[in-house]
């Protein structure tokens, strides 16, 4: 059984509409969430007798990928993050080989503002901001869907090497499913006080190209938030949150610290 967040709309009050057909909410999280946006979320679980969600998945001839590494990476001390070492390889390339070996997308290309001969060297295309002062990952959202070449761009950080390796899969059978603009990969992360919620993990999206223009002018009006953007468009969330998940599937490495100590973890291969 499988379980997706969805955004059903804006509202005014506390209660949110029932689910599509063939779902209910599910009672763990509740039926409504992101009060400040006003937007109206329901974790739908599949009822037994619903097509599974991965019949409705995307072929990879559908599906192009970018590899987010336009980033300062100031908690590094300034280093190219992409380019630090991860098991003996640099951290993009091991993110677009990881992703290719999955056989979920077409093709890859990378997101970068320096060296770029050396993501050049990788072997796919090497795209720069098209904002001015290093403008956050929403610029390499931009420029992955100004140059996709297929009807889905897939997007995911360099410094996240762990991440599942059904990730596309997942994504883009919510996203089809409930006709949505955008899937966005959701995570559970452990509290202070030792519970557990779900994040969203903005980053880790499947987005429709014919997103392009509107996200345009969204930057070009000083926007620059990945949450307040998708907030706009029919968002459907997907928690990574299954039992016996690796908890470091969604971990990602800010620090030269931090990524010596995820080396050494055993987490997904």
């Amino acid at each position: 059984m499988q379980s997706c967040l969805v955004k059903l709309g804006t509202f005014d009050g506390p209660e949110c509409a029932n689910g599509p057909s063939g779902f209910r909410l599910s009672p763990m999280y509740g039926g409504v969430a992101d009060n400040a946006h006003k937007n109206c979320y329901a974790v739908l679980m599949q009822l037994p007798n619903s097509n599974p969600l991965s019949s409705a998945s995307l072929g990879p001839a559908m599906i192009s990928a970018i590899v987010l590494a336009g980033g300062r990476g100031s908690r590094m001390g300034g280093v190219d993050k992409g380019l630090q070492s991860f098991r003996g390889q640099p951290l993009a390339l091991h993110s677009m080989q990881r992703l290719l070996g999955t056989g979920s997308v077409s093709s890859v290309m990378f997101n970068a503002n320096r060296n770029i001969a050396d993501y050049e060297a990788f072997g796919a295309p090497v795209w720069p901001d098209g904002l001015a002062d290093y403008a956050g990952p929403l610029a390499g959202f931009l420029v992955g869907l100004a140059h996709c070449q297929t009807p889905y761009l897939l997007t995911l950080p360099c410094d996240t090497p762990l991440f599942p390796l059904d990730l596309v899969q997942r994504l883009s059978a919510a996203l089809v499913t409930q006709d949505a603009q955008i899937a966005m990969a959701a995570a559970p992360e452990r509290e202070q006080g030792g519970q557990t919620r779900l994040r969203k993990q903005p980053v880790f999206c499947l987005l429709r190209v014919e997103l392009l223009p509107g996200l345009m002018e969204f930057t070009q009006a000083g926007g620059r938030k990945i949450d307040a953007w998708a907030a706009q468009q029919r968002l459907v969330v997907v928690p990574f949150d299954q039992p016996g998940g690796d908890p470091l599937a969604f971990f990602n490495a800010n620090t030269l610290d931090e990524l010596q100590a995820l080396e050494g973890q055993t987490g997904s291969a």
